[in-house]
């Protein structure tokens, strides 16, 4: 008999053209990203539109949802966030006044459509961060039950992670126990580990390039990777190794598919150089984690200067350091299958606007600009269109303009732009 994890390799690698995505909730780091690194081998993966799912101050409408994906095509896998309709949204999941029976109801669809359609489910649950969870047994108990549906097929996948483990945190420790229980259990398709915005990004590219490569992960600062970073609990070089093997690779210390280059401090100038000569040997992709949701100027600099910063397979520099690992490790995933060499330009472009000039130069010119109260207002858009215009052209492979520019969520944290070769 196949084991569950072969199995499951051989059904996707029968239907990678097919992708139904339910993302986690309306940012475009949730819902474009993914749906973005599923379409490099070509191809549109269905994906609901953001008034459908949850934001900041509204969560998702759980029937809505399930309508939604109804009308979906039903031959290929489903890729989906259980926190979208078992409450609505991450920002719900942590204060959600559900019970444990009423969230399982809204996951019924899931089991529903897994039961009409035969495609595989590859989903993914999270345990919330503190001090915000208002009710951790709940989501404990919701995760747990997800374990049955783990073991008996409705998923064919199931990542438990943990959201946003600041020091304190309890979710570590109900990690470790699900660990144990998924091993007591025999559950070789449950993974669990520290993750949220870049989950759904890491089981797209399991689905659609189910075939196993290898990464060797280099460190600028190899002392500094051993040490316990923020938001996770854990070692940075566990966190790395979470999210390759989340991501369908397998670390190694010599000759790889991959190296990922983890800027994790020290001199940018010799990292950016160190990355150069890494390219002339083979395929790259840059995880830049010194910071968090702030990427390295000098680094990013001196790589645009030498021209490698078009030669990544995948760069990442916008948010928490599983963030980045997570995002960079799944698109060069799929950059090292039979990708679209213009969609790769093309997500390359959108990484380096969003992940290089807005997080490190262009969201402090608009918090200069306009207080964060006013964000959320007509004139907050416009002003940020007119600073954003000051960083284009763009030229990665091809050269981009920017066509438009919105705060999604009326915040600074995060923008969507649209961008157009020519």
């Amino acid at each position: 008999m196949l084991r569950p994890a072969l199995l499951l390799s051989f059904l996707l690698a029968a239907q990678a053209g097919a992708q139904t995505l339910l993302p986690l909730d309306s940012r475009p780091a949730t819902r474009v990203l993914p749906a973005l690194i599923a379409g490099l081998g070509g191809g549109a993966p269905h994906v609901p539109p953001a008034v459908l799912l949850g934001n900041a101050g509204q969560e998702a409408n759980p029937a809505l949802l399930a309508a939604w994906l109804n009308t979906q095509p039903t031959d290929g896998p489903l890729i989906a966030s259980l926190d979208a309709l078992a409450y609505g949204g991450l920002v719900q999941s942590r204060k959600s006044p559900l019970t444990v029976a009423q969230a399982l109801a809204r996951l019924e669809p899931l089991r529903e459509w897994h039961q009409r359609t035969g495609q595989p489910i590859l989903a993914f649950i999270t345990l919330p961060r503190e001090p915000d969870a208002t009710d951790r047994a709940r989501n404990l108990a919701v995760a747990r039950t997800m374990l049955d549906w783990a073991s008996s097929g409705v998923l064919a996948q199931l990542d438990i992670t943990w959201d946003d483990a600041l020091p304190g945190s309890p979710a570590p420790a109900e990690g470790t126990a699900l660990v144990k229980e998924a091993a007591d259990r025999g559950l070789t398709n449950v993974r669990v580990y520290p993750g949220a915005d870049e989950v759904l990004s890491m089981l797209v590219a399991r689905a659609l390039a189910p075939q196993e490569k290898t990464v060797r992960v280099e460190y600028s600062d190899p002392k500094a990777a051993q040490a316990v970073i923020k938001y996770e609990g854990i070692p940075l070089t566990q966190s790395a190794a979470n999210h390759a093997a989340g991501s369908g690779f397998t670390v190694v210390e010599s000759d790889a598919d991959l190296t990922l280059y983890v800027f994790n401090g020290g001199d940018p100038r010799k990292s950016a150089l160190r990355i150069s000569t890494l390219l002339r040997r083979g395929p790259v992709a840059v995880a830049d984690v010194e910071k968090v949701n702030l990427g390295n100027s000098r680094l990013w600099a001196d790589l645009t200067t030498l021209r490698q910063h078009a030669n990544l397979r995948a760069l990442a520099a916008w948010g928490t350091p599983g963030n980045n690992l997570g995002s960079a490790l799944a698109h060069a995933k799929l950059a090292l299958n039979n990708h679209d060499p213009l969609r790769q330009d093309a997500l390359l472009a959108r990484e380096y606007a969003n992940d290089v000039i807005y997080s490190t130069e262009l969201r402090a010119a608009l918090r200069k600009a306009v207080p964060e109260k006013e964000l959320d207002t007509p004139q907050g858009q416009a002003e940020l269109l007119r600073l954003a215009q000051n960083y284009f052209p763009l030229r990665i492979g091809n050269e981009y303009v920017l066509e438009d520019a919105a705060l999604p969520w009326g915040r600074s944290f995060e923008w969507d732009f649209d961008l157009r070769a020519r």
